[in-house]
């Protein structure tokens, strides 16, 4: 069954934040280097959206706690939005030519999911929820920890990125994250209503069109899909647009700040702290999502961290005007 209402929100949410073991200002980089970054050609495959009338959140909330609702009408102004998220290969080449250090490398650690880990890493004190370990040295080329490397999936999403890392890059790259209305537009492939992006089939173990956790979570995974982490940025079938992996595999930064749409008390103390906290957006849901624990690999579904947060399923893609 999905998660109840009452599991869902910010405080219990499948990304836990960083502890702020750092004193640093909302939405600024940690480990940034100063230095000026220069612009790259953005690759040619970027697809344009024409813009126009849209939507973001739906009738139909299923985890309201989050935000999910209501529906809201907007109006886009066109963009281009790139089929993939930032590859492992792609971030190297930011990181190479501007010598930027990312948060996890400058707190020194991030989390890691208990699975990947070996007996002596397990055993560490969970961070949050039973299934996250605190993994001192773990981060973007390190995805494990100590003696692990981003090569061998130089085609997969750069993981272990804040959002202040995401935007660093995108400035690098002469683009921008997506607001949520963007990335929602566009994982809909256009204006419709549905749930997911091939349309309103639940996955199931027959029916495995992205990358999500299939078992008994947090500790059997089939890997029915063919993947226990991350899987390569173009995998399976794209959407309408042409768009890949716009829900599983990697939670995906957004521009916005991470609101709620409610008359609640909690609702209203959260959109308070929110800008204060440098709590921003994530879309998509990721590998380790399912319905018992994480229903929000469906296009409605969000989240929010803080901005100096990683962890071994977060990433990012960028569009530009």
């Amino acid at each position: 069954m999905p998660m109840s209402e009452e599991d869902a929100g910010l405080e219990s949410c499948c990304i836990p934040s960083h502890d702020g073991a750092l004193p640093i200002s909302p939405g600024t980089a940690v480990g940034t280097t100063g230095r000026e970054f220069s612009s790259r050609k953005l690759p040619d495959r970027m697809i344009p959206i024409k813009g126009g009338k849209s939507h973001v959140g739906t009738r139909n909330a299923v985890l309201t706690a989050d935000g999910e609702g209501p529906l809201r009408r907007v109006t886009l102004q066109p963009y281009r939005i790139d089929p993939l998220t930032v590859t492992n290969a792609w971030f190297s080449d930011f990181i190479e030519d501007t010598g930027y250090q990312t948060d996890a490398e400058a707190y020194g650690w991030s989390l890691v999911f208990h699975s990947f880990l070996d007996d002596s890493d397990r055993l560490q004190a969970p961070v949050h929820t039973p299934w996250w370990r605190k993994v001192h040295g773990a981060d973007w080329a390190h995805p494990l920890g100590p003696g692990s490397d981003w090569r061998p999936h130089a085609d997969h999403p750069a993981i272990h990125v804040s959002w202040n890392d995401a935007m660093a890059f995108a400035d690098w790259a002469g683009a921008r994250l997506p607001t949520e209305a963007e990335w929602e537009h566009a994982a809909r492939g256009g204006a419709g209503e549905a749930r997911f992006p091939w349309g309103d089939e639940e996955p199931s173990d027959t029916h495995v069109p992205c990358n999500i956790w299939q078992g008994q979570f947090p500790d059997h995974n089939t890997c029915l899909d063919g993947y226990a982490g991350t899987a390569p940025a173009r995998s399976f079938e794209p959407n309408s647009l042409g768009l890949y992996n716009m829900v599983g595999n990697v939670w995906e930064w957004c521009a916005d700040i991470f609101r709620v749409r409610s008359q609640r008390k909690a609702a209203k103390e959260l959109n308070k702290r929110a800008p204060q906290e440098g709590i921003r957006l994530l879309k998509g849901g990721s590998y380790l999502c399912h319905t018992s624990y994480c229903y929000r690999y469906r296009i409605a579904a969000r989240t929010g961290v803080r901005a100096d947060t990683s962890t071994g399923h977060s990433g990012f893609r960028i569009v530009a005007d």
